[in-house]
């Protein structure tokens, strides 16, 4: 069956947030491409290496290798445009029929294997083109073959969304990724992060300090279990949580008591005394984490304290770093806008502390009040 072609213009997701994959092409800038370029690369490669790769849902939509060709063949065509608009003025685009391609160049038929690595190739190709962009080139324009005119700066946000909203279409979101690396990865999580340093020790100390002896502690993100043990050595009463089914099933498999939760949509219990969220809310989209925290402190008593710890920085991005070795998602948050969230959600923030990560990175380890 030969697939509808798409007609539709999508330069609207220029000004607002795409309804269908949730993309904000707005919030991101040039110098923000090249790394989520290339972190796209390896979530189309987990597809293309999956054993339904060359399997359409249906008749009428591609299979996530039809997509990865296209995505691949996407890359090439801007990388020109892009070529094009820093050494010619105002040029013209030559028209680009995408369904034709797909059919001439027999997406459907292709190696998946090869597929990959053309596509990382592509995609290394463009971000360093983007890399390169100075400032005073950000408003270099070309013209589409439809009329449609973009700057360097539109034209790679317009090009970021069409990557982003196909990982979409293979049925790739973030959340769910990230929940599926964990509980593929979560006995070797759980052994890499057995360790503790000193800065953890301080902040569990402060915490169980201000809950006071007794309190009841909802922890969101229990992980391997290590927190939840160290605060009730500290005479806590600690309610274990996770996203992920693989920790939950390694906590309970120790004999502790967990239960999955999502704190964006399930039942929280309480009122809590207190609300552990160490390194866990990073993971959580910028746009919900106000609805998380509101939800949190809604669980909580008057006056119940909140720790949560996320990592210091701007934008989003995947990463395999330490014993996950499949893409995870990080959102980064600086501390003005992290504190201003929290209190329209309802937290009185107390303490702000910055600390280092095993990594070199940094972190912010905020200690709140329920307002």
């Amino acid at each position: 069956m030969t697939i509808e072609p798409d007609t539709k213009d999508w330069t609207w997701v220029l000004e607002r947030r795409c309804p269908e994959c949730g993309f904000d092409a707005a919030a991101h800038g040039v110098e923000d491409l090249p790394k989520l370029l290339r972190d796209t690369t390896w979530l189309f490669g987990r597809a293309l290496r999956g054993p339904d790769a060359a399997e359409r849902p249906d008749p009428g939509t591609w299979s996530p290798l039809e997509y990865a060709c296209h995505v691949r063949d996407v890359h090439t065509i801007f990388a020109e445009r892009l070529r094009a608009m820093l050494a010619e003025d105002t040029p013209t685009f030559a028209n680009w029929d995408q369904d034709e391609t797909a059919v001439a160049e027999k997406y459907s038929e292709q190696d998946p294997q090869a597929v990959d690595v053309e596509l990382v190739e592509a995609a290394g190709d463009v971000a360093g083109l983007y890399a390169s962009v100075r400032t005073d080139q950000l408003g270099r324009r070309g013209v589409r073959s439809n009329g449609s005119e973009f700057t360097v700066e539109t034209l790679g946000r317009y090009h970021l969304h069409d990557v982003v909203h196909h990982l979409h279409d293979i049925g790739w979101d973030p959340k769910g990724a990230t929940v599926r690396a964990y509980d593929e990865f979560a006995a070797a999580y759980r052994e890499g992060t057995s360790g503790m340093t000193e800065d953890v020790r301080h902040l569990l100390d402060r915490f169980a300090e201000r809950a006071g002896h007794g309190a009841r502690v909802l922890e969101i993100g229990s992980g391997g279990g290590r927190d939840a043990l160290e605060l009730e050595a500290r005479g806590l009463v600690v309610h274990r949580t996770d996203i992920s089914s693989g920790f939950v099933a390694l906590l309970r498999e120790a004999g502790q008591e967990a239960e999955v939760l999502d704190p964006l949509v399930d039942e929280l219990g309480g009122p809590w005394d207190a609300v552990w969220a160490s390194a866990c809310l990073l993971h959580v989209e910028r746009e919900d984490l106000p609805v998380v925290l509101r939800r949190l402190a809604e669980a909580t008593r008057h006056g119940g304290v909140l720790h949560v710890g996320v990592k210091e920085g701007d934008g989003e991005a995947w990463s395999t770093h330490g014993s996950v070795t499949v893409p995870r998602r990080f959102v980064f948050w600086r501390e003005e806008p992290l504190v201003e969230t929290l209190r329209g959600a309802g937290w009185q923030v107390e303490t702000v502390t910055r600390g280092t990560g095993t990594k070199g990175d940094s972190w912010l380890e905020i200690l709140a009040e329920r307002a």
